[in-house]
């Protein structure tokens, strides 16, 4: 009888952990977009922090740049996992993906700078155009890399389109969403991370599922 230790050094256990995180981030993401649509206003809407005081805006801001990190983390995760293949558009979109998505983080914090200002002023007019080119360039890299996994098919099912839809997601609905209003925005956002969520628990199993086919095959 062959005894099997995992080995916290093991490429397949940092995937599956960061899967891991990725899934209650992403998850924990969602919730707070609810939150954010249904909390009732503290503030004008025609301030930045709308519906939120700025010492609550701060916070939230904060949490969602550590959330964006957990992310991060999700898209290493999917790279390492070898399901983006060889191809250089999966390089290309991948590295778009994580480059994007710190930059959503740091404008996530760069927004605290301007809790206090109504929404027509130029600091805010920045940050606004900030987070829309941000956005546009991440969703096209994550478009390529979700095209890159598709192509390459080592993941199967319905997990070999998540990453797709993720980058799909950001350009329809999530866009027309932001432009809409508030409520649309928090509620399409956290679709948004509900493919994150399922991108996590994606990265949590399939790493377990090869695992154990390894080990049928070993004791057969």
């Amino acid at each position: 009888m062959t005894v099997h230790v995992e080995d916290a050094r093991d490429p397949a256990t940092g995937i599956r952990r960061a899967g891991q995180v990725c899934l209650w981030v992403a998850l924990l993401g969602a919730a707070s977009g609810v939150y954010l649509a249904a909390v009732d206003p503290a503030v004008d809407e025609d301030q930045w922090s709308y519906p939120q005081t700025v010492e609550a805006f701060t916070v939230t801001q904060v949490w969602f740049s550590v959330q964006h990190l957990g992310l991060v983390l999700g898209l290493l995760a999917l790279w390492w996992s070898g399901a983006v293949g060889p191809r250089r558009l999966g390089r290309f979109g991948h590295h778009g993906a994580v480059a994007g998505m710190l930059g959503l983080t740091l404008t996530e914090l760069a927004a605290i700078s301007a809790a206090n200002d109504s929404t027509d002023t130029a600091r805010v007019g920045v940050l606004g155009a900030t987070y829309g080119i941000v956005t546009i360039l991440l969703g096209a890299a994550l478009v390529a890399e979700g095209i890159a996994v598709a192509r390459a098919g080592v993941w199967q099912g319905w997990r070999r389109w998540v990453p797709l839809a993720i980058g799909v997601w950001v350009f329809v609905p999530m866009l027309p969403a932001l432009a809409l209003s508030f409520t649309a925005a928090r509620f399409a956002i956290s679709g948004w991370m509900l493919l994150f969520a399922a991108l996590g628990w994606a990265l949590s199993n399939a790493e377990g599922r090869r695992r154990q086919a390894t080990l049928q095959t070993e004791q057969v």
